[in-house]
């Protein structure tokens, strides 16, 4: 019994997705086409956040680089850089 109600519930996930065009007809489907959507929002929310994370990780590694190429040539022209 509990491999028959298992499977109508993969059936409704299907039916009732995101790129489905069917509408939900009862609580059952509205509750899994509301699931499905605040999961869909969830994944793009983490998948736009590891990607802000990412580019910010690298800006910060590129400002590093750019602090130490000003060092190495300042210390090359002989000029002493600002106190820390």
């Amino acid at each position: 019994m509990t491999d028959i109600k298992n499977e109508m519930d993969s059936d409704l996930d299907q039916n009732y997705s995101l790129n489905s065009n069917a509408d939900p007809k009862n609580m059952q489907e509205l509750t899994i086409y509301v699931q499905n959507l605040l999961q869909n929002v969830q994944d793009k929310f983490q998948t736009m956040s590891d990607q802000i994370i990412t580019r910010i990780d690298d800006m910060g590694n590129r400002i590093d680089d750019l602090e130490k190429s000003i060092a190495d040539l300042m210390n090359q022209a002989g000029v002493e850089g600002p106190e820390k």
